[in-house]
């Protein structure tokens, strides 16, 4: 069909620079792919410690618990791990980065946490829920996924967008 159309050089140029863009982050999104069925097991392990805190660390939210704050080493395992699995030259989303910056590196304070807890506490919360989320999508893409596809089902849509490849 494309066939019939006749380009100019500068448009042809232009198409052929999609082409090029389109390949390079479908090859990152193979080795991404790759690096996430190699580290299925820790991903699987991770989000288990998750799911199994998370009922727990959303009743000390309400029940504004200095024990909330055993969420803070779980964010910062799976914001590594997202990091380790990035491919070479890639880095995980500028979105995710903000959102996840809100729950690592945080510390109770009884002078000042207790007296700010609505503007302290939910960004952990929303660091959590973002892991635990990407998580559970490296999982349905590693054991559902043949090959990295070009019609994307969302959960892999999103997982590419954790790392800027979509």
């Amino acid at each position: 069909m494309l066939s019939n159309i006749s380009l100019s050089e500068s448009q042809k140029e232009l198409l052929d620079q999609l082409n090029k863009d389109f390949e390079a982050k479908h090859a990152k999104s193979i080795q991404l792919l790759e690096n996430i069925r190699s580290n299925r097991d820790e991903i699987e392990k991770q989000l288990l410690h998750f799911k199994s805190e998370e009922p727990d660390l959303v009743y000390r939210f309400y029940h504004q618990s200095f024990k909330v704050f055993y969420m803070v080493p779980l964010i910062e395992r799976a914001d590594t791990l997202f990091r380790q699995l990035a491919p070479e030259g890639v880095d995980v989303n500028k979105w995710y980065s903000l959102i996840a910056k809100g729950g690592v590196g945080r510390k109770f304070d009884p002078d000042t946490t207790n007296d700010n807890w609505l503007g302290e506490v939910p960004p952990m919360l929303m660091a959590f829920w973002n892991a635990k989320y990407f998580l559970e999508q490296m999982l349905v893409a590693a054991d559902e996924l043949e090959e990295a596809p070009q019609v994307l089902p969302s959960g892999w849509a999103a997982v590419l967008y954790l790392y800027d490849l979509r």
